[in-house]
């Protein structure tokens, strides 16, 4: 029964193991010790090239699949507008720090985990409607999730690590964000039909939320010291996710 493909215990499970690959990004990053500046950098950069390409290769041209299109500005709109409030929100309670880099650093990546979780939700819906459509496409679906998840979890340990922040809090935080795609996935799962009809909402929301993201507040702060380094990183994410995208089977 597990190993049924159509199984709910087996899309829990591919689902988890989705969700965890942003903690073992995470992982990766810790266990690099305490790498230099530059690599930080260069790393956030790529993470944010990883990002960009995500929305633009992957979200937006599936939230317009759907052919609704004032669903998918209104969810680009509201997903910019959340992640604007949620960063003016963090220098309100940062106020006195606002200013410094290691408070620049410390809200970039609690943005950077707010984005991941709000993307991992319709991600898991995904995940559930592709199980429901074919037997083995949720698994590719989420070899997919799982294999974009991994930058994503250095993305969100990166500023955090820079910021100072202690290594267990940020192993913690993204091991709570692991868990926002098998939510998704249990979400689509039981509210299948009622969740279509408006899942290029959550798709753009999520493609709004990334675009602030990475324009407003990843890739400017990358290139604050280490231009160079940080346009390599840019584009080295991209390309990574281009390839993702070009060979993995759809």
């Amino acid at each position: 029964m597990f190993l049924d493909h159509n199984s709910f215990f087996y899309l829990l499970y591919i689902s988890t193991i989705a969700g965890l690959a942003t903690t073992f990004g995470c992982l990766i990053v810790l266990f690099l010790g305490n790498p230099p500046e530059k690599l930080l950098a260069t790393l956030l950069a790529a993470a944010g090239g990883v990002m960009l390409s995500v929305v633009l290769l992957d979200l937006i041209p599936v939230a317009l699949s759907y052919n609704r299109p004032w669903q998918f500005l209104a969810g680009f709109a509201v997903g910019s507008l959340f992640m604007f409030t949620a960063d003016k929100f963090l220098q309100y309670k940062n106020n006195k720090n606002a200013k410094t880099r290691r408070a620049q650093l410390k809200r970039i990546g609690l943005l950077v985990a707010s984005g991941i979780a709000l993307h991992d939700i319709p991600e898991g819906m995904a995940i559930a409607v592709g199980q429901e459509s074919t037997a083995h496409i949720g698994t590719v679906i989420a070899l997919g999730i799982a294999l974009h998840n991994l930058p994503e979890g250095m993305a969100t340990a990166t500023p955090l690590l820079m910021a100072g922040i202690r290594k267990s809090k940020i192993l913690s935080l993204t091991f709570g964000i692991a868990f926002f795609t098998p939510l998704g996935a249990i979400l689509g799962k039981i509210a299948l039909n009622l969740v279509h009809g408006s899942l290029c909402f959550f798709v753009s929301l999520a493609a709004g939320a990334m675009t602030f993201l990475v324009l407003g507040e990843l890739l400017p702060l990358a290139k604050e010291r280490y231009p160079g380094w940080a346009l390599f990183g840019a584009v080295s994410g991209f390309i990574f996710f281009l390839l993702i995208v070009l060979f993995l089977p759809h």
